[in-house]
């Protein structure tokens, strides 16, 4: 034995304590939690005695438990309840310098006086990787925010002088489509890709996506480069952090060098790159209003002060502003503000059959603040009185990818209680089966800004919608007619239980919310309204008229020039032009004031293959209401997919209907909304 160890024996035993150190853990939280902490503490330390102390033990009780026993290391728990303060109270009295605290996501920091800033913050509730961090203009930070130098270009479709060039900024790769903003870009593009050559720059996080062929297939050119590590207090600056996130000298330069034709900055947070039409998906400090109201502490009016700061003075700096609805165009002040709303793919969430179930779906990203609020306030306060009533309702939820790092950013837990009867999905890539799978969807939005995607596709595929006044703001929905609207949890837990009850009204509320969405939110007619906004920027090349009697000769040497095309004469002609000259012709017939004919699509020899057809078909299927059909060779196979891609689908076939030589045509048909 050891001098020194023999010294340290004689000392504890004249004081009548065990010279070897135990470890005590101070049961302080929810027994899972307490028993994982207890599990890593054995891991960390196994050649010492351990102790466990219950919550609600007496102090007495705990002092003769440990009478005669030095503490070594006093595990607990911060942030799970004001029930257990009596017990860490008395573990500071007995081991002050021995304190190893863990927070509710089990991250771990020694309790010192000589880190006194970094053990309060943590006391706090600050998580472990922000304890450290420091504002920028702070001398010893350890670690700094950092850019990445590297970045990606990666060549789309050949651009066509038909077409018009535009730019477009993005704080995120709009595939897949897991959140209601990527759904609105990527289908927006898509739309306007017909008249525009597009040029999309988009930050990417953690890693770049999979996959970059369905933008690569409508974009001319993507270039992406990873989103900068923020590495401050997010509380420091005047400017709000998620603006701080995307300040990148690197897309600076690629916007600088890549940039075609106006520049369309999507989301406030990256209005600092300027540009000409800033895309406000939500008035933000709104949101922030909302959220200061429900909380009122310090650091919400100070998130709401510096956004509204912010985002006026954004507002302010650009030529032309897209919001989502009336209601934010009031809110923006802007002089040049333009509706463009969001909208839902008919085509793609066509509806079926309910089940015979009492199955509730809630979708929400939980990337997005707003939509964990949300889930909470379903879970714990309207779920339970669903219950009482419909005992076999069932809630499915999609919380998005990641789920659980934004949970545990949010609410400073390690994860979200296990609920009996509610299923938990992550990021699924497609959900149309889960709202085949439902009876009804829920909206229990309290904060929210903008108007919201997953209410149109749930309204699209013919569930009926039941969502708080905040869910559906901006949408102009009629409460009991397309949507039931319901605020407070006794109100929206009625609503539930009365649309799961009544069959009857149920499926009459979401006959309605089909027939609305067919004619209002069809991406169709929402991407019109974005092309005519960029065409005021970056006119287009291609001009549609009627056809002029002057027009007959060049028409005759298109035709002529086209023998594969149907040859008879047309009750009406829409001819394409570009810089006076007519390229291209469109002939058509209308049997009903809702069913029109495609009698012949004909492109010029030397401006084939150069978007022309498409640019023609897209923007004449723009100006009509109501169903259209055509025909085409069954050959031909470039001309039906060139259909398919703007919607067609076969309705059925014509044995020898074409002659020179003899062949199927293929009847396609579209519905126009």
């Amino acid at each position: 034995m050891s001098v020194k160890a023999i010294i340290k024996k004689t000392w504890f035993g004249l004081r009548g304590i065990d010279p070897e150190a135990v470890v005590v853990t101070f049961r302080t939280g929810p027994a899972e939690l307490c028993d994982r902490m207890s599990q890593e503490v054995r891991r960390l330390i196994p050649d010492r005695r351990h102790i466990e102390i219950a919550s609600g033990t007496p102090a007495a009780e705990v002092r003769s438990r440990l009478h005669g026993l030095r503490i070594g290391m006093a595990p607990l728990m911060l942030g799970t309840g004001g029930e257990h303060d009596a017990l860490r109270a008395l573990a500071f009295r007995l081991a002050p310098t021995r304190i190893l605290a863990y927070n509710p996501r089990l991250e771990r920091h020694h309790l010192q006086w000589s880190t006194p800033l970094a053990s309060w913050l943590f006391w706090r509730g600050t998580p472990l990787d922000g304890i450290w961090l420091r504002p920028g203009w702070w001398p010893w930070a350890r670690e700094r925010t950092s850019v990445p130098r590297e970045f990606r270009v990666i060549e789309g479709r050949t651009p066509s002088p038909v077409r018009a060039p535009v730019s477009v900024l993005s704080p995120y790769f709009p595939w897949p489509l897991s959140h209601g903003g990527a759904v609105r870009l990527y289908n927006l593009l898509r739309e306007c890709s017909h008249d525009f050559d597009i040029t999309l720059f988009a930050f990417t996080e953690n890693e770049e996506p999979d996959d970059f062929e369905p933008l690569r297939t409508f974009c001319a050119k993507l270039v992406l480069a990873p989103k900068p590590r923020y590495r401050e207090p997010r509380w420091t600056s005047v400017e709000p952090p998620e603006v701080r996130e995307y300040r990148s000298d690197v897309m600076k330069r690629l916007i600088a060098e890549h940039r075609t034709g106006p520049l369309q900055v999507e989301f406030t947070q990256l209005a600092s790159y300027r540009g000409d039409i800033l895309v406000e998906h939500d008035i933000t400090f709104d949101l922030y209003r909302q959220v200061h109201e429900r909380r009122a502490t310090p650091g919400s009016r100070w998130d709401w002060w510096r956004w509204r700061r912010f985002e006026q003075s954004a507002l302010a700096r650009f030529p032309r502003v897209v919001v989502m609805s009336e209601k934010d165009a009031q809110l923006s002040e802007h002089p040049r503000a333009t509706v463009v709303p969001n909208g839902v793919d008919l085509a793609r969430f066509l509806p079926r059959p309910e089940p015979d179930a009492r199955t509730i779906l809630f979708i929400g990203s939980f990337r997005h603040f707003p939509n964990i609020v949300a889930y909470r306030f379903l879970t714990e306060q309207v779920l339970p009185k669903v219950c009482e009533s419909e005992p076999r309702a069932r809630l499915i939820v999609v919380a998005g990818p990641d789920p659980k790092i934004h949970w545990q950013g949010l609410t400073g837990t390690l994860d979200w209680p296990a609920i009996p009867g509610v299923e938990m999905h992550e990021f699924v890539a497609d959900v149309r089966p889960l709202y085949e799978a439902s009876n009804v969807v829920v909206v229990p939005t309290l904060e929210s800004a903008g108007t919201n995607v997953k209410v149109l596709e749930a309204m699209a595929m013919r569930r009926a919608v039941i969502s708080t006044s905040t869910g559906c703001a901006g949408l102009d929905l009629t409460h009991g007619s397309d949507i039931w609207v319901a605020d407070g949890a006794d109100a929206f837990a009625a609503g539930i239980v009365r649309m799961l009850a009544d069959s009857a009204a149920r499926r009459a509320m979401a006959e309605a919310a089909r027939r609305t969405v067919e004619e209002r939110f069809s991406w169709r007619r929402i991407g019109s309204a974005q092309s005519a906004l960029w065409a005021e920027l970056a006119p287009l090349p291609l001009n549609l008229r009627n056809a002029k009697p002057e027009d007959a000769p060049r028409i005759r040497e298109i035709l002529a020039a086209s023998p594969e095309a149907a040859q008879w004469q047309p009750e009406r002609c829409v001819v394409a032009e570009v810089s006076g000259k007519v390229v291209a012709l469109l002939a058509h017939r209308s049997t009903t004031p809702d069913e029109h004919e495609i009698l012949n699509v004909a492109v010029a020899p030397e401006w084939r293959r150069r978007g022309v057809a498409r640019a023609l078909l897209s923007r004449w299927l723009r100006q009509v209401r109501g169903d259209v059909f055509l025909e085409v060779r069954e050959s031909n196979w470039a001309g039906r997919r060139l259909y398919e891609s703007l919607g067609f689908t076969v309705r059925g076939m014509r044995p020898s209907y074409y002659d020179n030589p003899p062949e199927t045509g293929i009847v396609m048909g579209l519905q126009t909304c």
